[in-house]
């Protein structure tokens, strides 16, 4: 399939292992994972940060297969779960380091293409999130209460 703007074919890359055996050289138990993710979610990492920490300092290849539950939900357990989802909050910083460079590079085409394109795929986003129920109806996208916000 292809990548929705830049004209290319889909990315390639690994595929997760199919088996379900547990490692040998994993000694945590499930409670202690969980334990190990509201410790890195309470010093403010995102989800995405918190999965590679485990699999890179503490050998956790999969938080799924070991505890049965993602890295999110066991963060809305401890109620420590981000206000926006990661995916969503990364979209708005990068559109607020575009219009930062288009504070003083005003002729650059390309980068207003970009805004453009990032803006869309927030306006996207957030109508699923909206149909899924992670976003209130209510939530409206503005930039100058989303520069507060983040």
């Amino acid at each position: 399939m292809a990548r929705r703007y830049s004209g290319k074919k889909g990315k390639a890359g690994s595929k997760k292992p199919t088996e379900d055996s547990p490692k040998p050289w994993l000694t945590y138990t499930k409670e202690e994972v969980e334990q190990l993710i509201t410790k890195l979610a309470k010093s403010g990492n995102s989800t995405a940060k918190i999965g590679s920490a485990l699999r890179d300092s503490y050998g956790i290849p999969d938080v799924k297969k070991h505890t049965g539950k993602t890295v999110l939900k066991i963060m809305k357990e401890n109620k420590l779960s981000p206000k926006l989802p990661e995916d969503l909050t990364n979209l708005i910083k990068r559109q607020l380091a575009i219009l930062k460079h288009l504070e003083s590079n005003k002729q650059d085409k390309p980068a207003s293409r970009g805004l453009t394109l990032t803006e869309s795929k927030i306006r996207r986003l957030s109508k699923y999130y909206k149909r899924k129920g992670v976003l209130p109806k209510d939530w409206q996208y503005n930039k100058e209460n989303i520069k507060i916000s983040i």
